[in-house]
């Protein structure tokens, strides 16, 4: 069984080679890929290898996990399984990144409030709160 390994911290000025010959001494490596960006070409900072078994990839792990490469220090892990793809990707499309009609548009630093953000009063009215709470109790309480 194949194993896919996650190859981190890689400098943006990594050519496709040289990445290749970091692990062309294990000729048994199935794969390598180094992800790229699509409009400049250049390394996103990451890539992966793929070898044939565990004790393989544990060999890499152990000896270039922290491995110094071009002034950077690699970050090497077995790689997380891939997350199941919607309908639409399993088909090869592109998925749908638009927002439904209607929606208002998020602004940077927007968060989606769960149940327990929405319960908690904003910091800046908290004392203002707790007054209003003592004297609606004190009203409560004398009626």
């Amino acid at each position: 069984m194949s194993v896919r390994l996650y190859i981190g911290n890689l400098p943006k000025e990594v050519e496709k080679q040289e990445f290749e010959d970091v692990f062309a001494e294990y000729g048994e490596a199935a794969s390598m890929k180094l992800i790229t960006d699509r409009k400049t070409g250049k390394c996103r900072g990451f890539g992966f290898v793929t070898v044939k078994d565990d004790e393989l990839a544990d060999q890499i792990i152990e000896k270039f996990n922290g491995y110094e490469f071009k002034e950077t220090t690699l970050k090497i892990e077995k790689a997380l399984p891939r997350a199941k793809s919607s309908p639409n990707e399993a088909e090869g499309a592109a998925p749908s990144r638009r927002a439904p009609k209607g929606a208002k548009p998020r602004r940077a630093g927007d968060t989606p409030e769960t149940a327990t953000t929405a319960a908690q009063p904003d910091p800046r009215w908290a004392s203002e709160l707790e007054k209003l709470k003592s004297l609606l109790a004190a009203q409560t309480a004398n009626s």
